[in-house]
């Protein structure tokens, strides 16, 4: 029994001696709890809403401003047409649009129906859900209060849900995005750094140091099957969304695979970069799934809106590319928007790729050395 005791002790000094083993234990959990505390919520926040008021009464006015006073909404835009409803959701710049019909006031009063439209973003069908779903609360309780009397039993405000580009509000249009970008986040950060980390770990990296070719060369080398592979994998999951679940490319197909290009050379600059700092497959799988695939799922707006969660969230996931591919592709695929929605996400991700492969390249050439 002393002898077990002994060997039991002799494994918690080597666990505390190791620093990573520790961050693993103690580390993950702590920041597993933090971020699946804060970012899995149901509850709605500071959601973007504008206006359409063809009626402009006292009574649109008050019910603009009881939506707007809640901490679920905050107004972005007020519309003067129709023609402005779908352009603000393209754009992003809201999620829902109400629309108050003519006369809305004055039928309100008299007792008749008042028409009013909720017009929802269907491209993320949890988000939209959940507008329309509040949104229709507060107006239901606003009518119930101004109803007139001896008609309790009857709604004079009728609210009709609409959903832009996603009427069903099938949960493919969310994942189908979420996947590309997972499917070329896996392949290309992931499976770059295990492959150039493996050549160091079992010193098969000397024999490329005294062939005649440059370490830009060889990083090329290493990483241009995975790049066709990506591309053959995006082409692979947009014909499978087609002929199973019936998701079309609304936009440019040929932009749509321009974007996945440049994401896809941005992710290979990053598994790049992990290669270089990391000295082993595990560490390089550690850092690749951590670093990248978990904020992929958690903080880049493919599940969860980034407006639910708090500020410091939202800075974070700012750094992260797959937030800013996400809405490429959704506004691409599912929007049917062209390069004018899309060119500030796209500029960013240029920008990326740009400091990553020059970081990537000048690490690696350093430990090539």
């Amino acid at each position: 029994m002393k002898r077990f005791l002994g060997f039991v002790r002799k494994e918690f000094i080597h666990i505390f001696r190791d620093v990573r083993t520790l961050v693993i234990i103690f580390g993950i959990p702590a920041i597993m709890i933090i971020l699946f505390g804060y970012v899995v919520s149901t509850d709605l926040k500071d959601a973007s809403l504008a206006f359409l008021d063809l009626s402009k009464d006292d009574v649109t006015s008050e019910l603009i401003e009881r939506t707007c006073s809640s901490d679920f909404f905050r107004k972005t835009a007020d519309l003067s047409g129709y023609h402005e409803v779908d352009r603000v959701l393209k754009s992003g710049k809201a999620k829902v649009v109400i629309v108050f019909g003519e006369n809305f006031g004055r039928n309100l009063e008299s007792g008749k129906n008042a028409s009013l439209s909720i017009i929802a973003d269907g491209s993320e069908p949890n988000t939209a859900a959940l507008v329309s779903t509040y949104a229709n609360a507060i107006i239901s309780g606003f009518s119930q209060l101004s109803m007139p009397a001896g008609q309790a039993s009857i709604p004079v405000i009728v609210p009709e849900v609409r959903m832009f580009y996603n009427p069903s509000l099938k949960s493919q249009f969310m994942f189908v995005p979420g996947v590309i970008t997972m499917v070329l986040t896996l392949i290309c950060a992931l499976m770059t750094s295990i492959t150039l980390t493996r050549e160091k770990e079992f010193g098969t990296m000397e024999v490329l140091l005294v062939s005649p070719l440059k370490p830009v060369q060889i990083i090329l080398g290493k990483v241009t099957p995975y790049f066709f592979l990506s591309i053959v994998n995006v082409v692979t999951i947009l014909v499978l969304s087609r002929l199973v679940f019936g998701l079309p490319v609304k936009g440019s197909l040929i932009l749509l695979l321009a974007e996945s290009m440049l994401y896809i050379f941005l992710s290979l600059s990053i598994g790049i970069l992990i290669s270089a700092v990391a000295k082993t497959m595990q560490q390089a799988i550690f850092i690749s799934l951590v670093g990248m695939m978990l904020p992929t799922v958690l903080l880049s707006g493919f599940i969860f809106p980034i407006e639910n969660m708090p500020k410091i969230y939202d800075w974070v996931s700012s750094v992260l590319p797959p937030r800013y591919f996400i809405v490429i592709i959704k506004n691409i695929m599912i929007k049917g928007t062209g390069f004018a929605h899309v060119w500030k996400e796209t500029l960013i991700l240029i920008l990326m790729t740009v400091i990553m492969m020059g970081l990537a390249v000048r690490k690696f050439s350093i430990r090539l050395q």
